[in-house]
């Protein structure tokens, strides 16, 4: 016979929470015995209701942190205040971490000297502040006949930034564009 799992809904006051929390927490973990690490405590594997008494003995929680590892790790610990300890690592890593951004800088076949010096300084700056730069040479109508060109001035494009960026590939055509990308060398200095 099988079991309506809605029928043990309405018996089970925590139901909501168990779904709800990231982590089993105290009543919610249901094996005989769990490994407990952690603060003020001899690290070894007890018999859940021993290391339950001992959580509630000091007014915290006994929460899984690895529910994989056999005998699952816990630890006691106040549970709110970990979560929040949590979310706020997490906060502070994004705020940290800046994500790289790839800029693009087009050309023409028939570019003259100072556009190309103009873009050539600007994707120096890009390089240094540690983003991509993905230079392309557009083809519109009859320009498609001059693919040489395009090359020739991608390799032009890659010399002059041979200090601040490395080259990912040679030049290649998409539809009427030929691309290479340039990825900062080594670290990336503040502004």
């Amino acid at each position: 016979m099988a079991v309506n799992p809605g029928f043990f809904r309405g018996r089970n006051p925590n139901f909501r929470k168990e779904q709800q929390q990231e982590h089993r927490t105290n009543r919610m973990i249901r094996i005989p015995e769990v490994r407990l690490v952690g603060e003020g405590i001899e690290p070894g594997v007890y018999p859940t209701e021993k290391a339950l008494a001992m959580a509630e003995a000091q007014g915290l929680d006994l929460v899984e942190i690895s529910p994989n590892a056999v005998p699952p790790v816990c630890r006691i610990i106040d549970y709110k205040k970990f979560l929040y300890e949590k979310k706020r690592k997490e906060k502070e890593m994004k705020a940290n971490s800046k994500q790289s951004e790839v800029k693009e800088i087009r050309f023409t076949p028939s570019t003259d000297e100072h556009d190309f010096d103009f873009k050539c300084k600007h994707a120096e700056k890009f390089l240094k502040e540690g983003d991509k730069v993905k230079a392309y040479v557009q083809f519109k109508g009859r320009a498609i006949m001059f693919k040489d060109r395009g090359e020739l001035l991608l390799l032009k494009f890659a010399e002059r930034l041979a200090e601040t960026g490395v080259l990912e590939g040679m030049p290649k055509m998409e539809g009427k564009r030929m691309l290479v990308i340039f990825a900062p060398k080594g670290q990336k200095k503040n502004k």
